[in-house]
């Protein structure tokens, strides 16, 4: 028998792929799925930077290798964006890298700061390139309770106290995916405090940013004083423009970590088409009203999502940034778990969420719902909701006997 390759032995099953199953298998017998499974925005690109991408693609030179690092025109828009948005003074040459979206940027990041066995305190739950960007590179995860920023703050020193060898790195992650929630300056702050106490570094993830449903903006760590001495912040155009599908993002703070980031970047890839790196720049230069039209689709969909569960007996909170509810399992479902009800929401109401306990063991109890479907598409949704709440009884009833007989 083959043994398992090394780094494959360390990833578990992928949880989300028993529901991706049961959609497939639905979607070819030619039912209609509601899907809000995945973050994947459904709105168009905005037209201008579209139209940035064709002109520049007819160069002829366009379609030589590009800079693994980006294009400098790209990390200087990187770097003015940081300015205009939170007053953050960045140098483009130094503490600016594009990546090929967040994930790509916050995997590499591992790869070029982990030693096999270092110690990552990172929050439970959390999005799984968090956890399994380090697993890959050969880190050691100390998941810490993430239910509340206040509680995840709380555990630092005691995962800190409890760890041998000491971590060496924290990650954050607000606006969260999965839980939604943001935090303040005061929080980064204390952050970076204990960073420095534990001489940790900090890798904080904002692709949701700009996302947002009120009037105060999500901060930046690196509004903090001397927080650049710590972190980098990873970033991304996917949900602020409607570019998930291109690929773009950033990393941005501290020298020393963008330049191991670099380093490990060079030996990898060549950086994004350059007519993408050129659009993206021209996303971040250009007229921002398209991400308050994006952010004011989002929030109406918010609102009609929370509020057609509500009436179909099922209340969601709702979320104050990201294009995510993270909401309790209606109370007909709570012992079934995350797992069986997104299997059985899916099946009997052709409405595909997120088991909660796919983002670690801390989200059992919940599920993730994408505010990715039109209004229509999310009241429709609500109807089938209703039914599959009213009937909870006799389809988990048929949910145990198929189990029992297996």
């Amino acid at each position: 028998m083959t043994p398992e390759f090394h780094r494959i032995r360390r990833l578990p099953p992928y949880v989300f792929e028993e529901v991706n199953r049961i959609k497939a298998r639905l979607r070819a017998q030619g039912t209609d799925i509601i899907d809000f499974g995945m973050g994947n925005p459904d709105m168009p690109t905005p037209k201008h930077i579209v139209d940035k991408l064709i002109e520049t693609a007819r160069d002829p030179k366009s379609g030589r290798y590009s800079a693994s690092k980006g294009i400098p025109g790209l990390r200087k828009a990187m770097a003015g964006y940081y300015d205009r948005r939170f007053g953050v003074k960045l140098n483009p040459d130094t503490e600016v890298i594009a990546t090929l979206g967040s994930k790509e940027g916050f995997a590499n990041l591992a790869q070029a700061l982990t030693a096999p066995g270092d110690v990552i305190i990172c929050p439970n739950p959390a999005y799984p390139i968090h956890a399994y960007g380090f697993i890959m590179a050969g880190g050691v995860i100390r998941h810490v309770p993430a239910l509340s920023p206040e509680e995840y703050l709380a555990g630092i020193d005691r995962a800190v106290k409890h760890s041998a060898p000491p971590p060496s790195v924290l990650i954050l992650s607000y606006p969260s995916n999965p839980t939604a929630q943001w935090v303040d300056l005061d929080f980064y702050r204390e952050a970076v405090k204990l960073a420095r106490k534990h001489e940790l570094l900090v890798l904080s993830d904002i692709a949701y940013s700009e996302i947002y449903f009120d009037d105060n903006p999500p901060p930046s760590i690196l509004q903090v004083e001397g927080a650049k001495d710590v972190a980098v912040e990873v970033n991304s155009l996917s949900k602020t423009y409607a570019m998930a599908g291109w690929r773009v993002g950033m990393v941005v703070g501290n020298a020393r970590m963008c330049s191991a980031l670099a380093r490990v970047k060079s030996y990898l890839d060549y950086g994004a088409f350059t007519p993408v790196q050129v659009a993206a720049a021209a996303a971040l230069n250009g007229p921002q009203d398209c991400v308050a039209e994006i952010r004011g689709i989002y929030k109406r969909r918010r609102d009609v999502l929370v509020d057609s569960m509500k009436r179909a007996g099922w209340d969601i909170p709702a979320p104050p940034a990201s294009m995510f509810a993270w909401a309790p399992l209606p109370e007909q479902y709570r012992e079934a778990g995350s797992m069986l009800f997104s299997k059985l929401l899916i099946e009997e109401a052709g409405v595909a969420v997120a088991p909660g306990v796919g983002f670690g063991e801390y989200g059992e109890g919940y599920v993730r719902i994408g505010i990715v479907e039109n209004e229509h598409r999310i009241r429709q949704a609500a109807r089938n909701v209703k039914k599959f709440l009213a009937n909870s009884g006799e389809i988990l009833g048929r949910a145990h006997n198929a189990m029992a007989a297996q």
